[in-house]
């Protein structure tokens, strides 16, 4: 593969988390961002957090919070407009959230961090940073960042596989990923009577239409299925599904599917920017090739993305 090709994720990535971090002021426009890199913004956002750990909008509100707690120690400025500047709407909103983050509320941390610099006498490093992978935080002098875009654990094996266009009964599940158990659960109670899961081939999926950065929650879309032959009748309740054929990146987790999500970073945020491939526009998908929930630890899920 060429060596800008290798680079192009990693070129893209570090040019959006230095545009992000240099003007926190701007809203994020996330089509932007994800037109950047030419992909969809389902694949831009996943191969962003895999790379940075936290996804553009979190990574945004993570250093607009850092800045509102260093400008809470060093200036006067009321902790209202203090909220104002970091984003949020009510001193109110601003209050939670920097309490949900810091442990304390401003005005209390501002009290504290006062103390702590009269009597350490180090205000150049006052603990205001929070915990990041990336080692990307807010720079009130020099304006640099220190950005560390490699994910840890073990390296992953991934597949190329031509995939035929592929044929799918599902029901539609509207709302947070994290339900999407229940469509499941009605798709079982319609497939399972009418035949469709002891079917030679018959492996249950779930197709990923939306992307969550910039979808509300109770809109994402995921297609919870099983493939199907192209001569077997759709029961009533389910719909058919076509899975575009071509090119395919394919990794496996092994394990319960708490770790889908780190899997999925691995593959998206280490994989591909060093693979030399670009995604491809079609939808990423699961595929539950072992799906014994009596072991968790013997689960095999497979994870295809496309690819050009």
């Amino acid at each position: 593969m060429k060596d800008d090709t290798k680079s192009f994720y990693q070129d893209v990535v570090r040019a959006t988390v230095e545009r992000i971090a240099t003007n926190l002021d701007e809203a994020l426009d996330l089509a932007t961002l994800a037109g950047m890199a030419g992909v969809s913004p389902l694949h831009f956002h996943r191969i962003f957090r895999g790379m940075v750990g936290e996804t553009p909008l979190e990574l945004h509100r993570r250093l607009r919070l850092e800045r509102a707690a260093f400008q809470l120690v060093t200036s006067k400025t009321a902790v209202t407009m203090i909220a104002f500047d970091a984003g949020f709407d009510t001193h109110e909103a601003f209050t939670r959230a920097f309490q949900t983050t810091y442990s304390l509320a401003p005005s209390q941390f501002r009290k504290r961090m006062n103390l702590h610099e009269e009597r350490m006498n180090f205000p150049t490093r006052l603990p205001f940073e929070l915990h990041a992978r990336s080692g990307i935080h807010f720079r009130p002098a020099s304006g640099e960042f220190e950005i560390v875009m490699t994910l840890g654990g073990i390296a992953m094996d991934v597949v190329i596989e031509d995939m035929p266009k592929q044929r799918v009964a599902a029901v539609t599940h509207l709302g947070p990923r994290k339900m999407v158990g229940e469509a499941f659960g009605r798709l079982a109670q319609i497939a399972g009577p009418a035949g469709l899961l002891s079917r030679p081939g018959a492996i249950m999926v779930a197709v990923f239409h939306d992307d969550a950065e910039t979808t509300p929650g109770s809109e994402l879309r995921t297609s919870a299925g099983v493939i199907v032959s192209e001569d077997c009748a759709i029961p009533d309740g389910l719909s058919q599904l076509w899975l575009e054929g071509g090119r395919y990146a394919r990794a496996t987790h092994r394990g319960h599917y708490a770790g889908l999500s780190d899997a999925w970073d691995r593959l998206m945020g280490q994989w591909i920017p060093t693979s030399g491939h670009r995604v491809a526009d079609r939808v990423p998908y699961e595929a539950y090739r072992v799906a014994d929930h009596s072991r968790p630890e013997c689960l095999e899920t497979d994870l295809y993305v496309a690819i050009v």
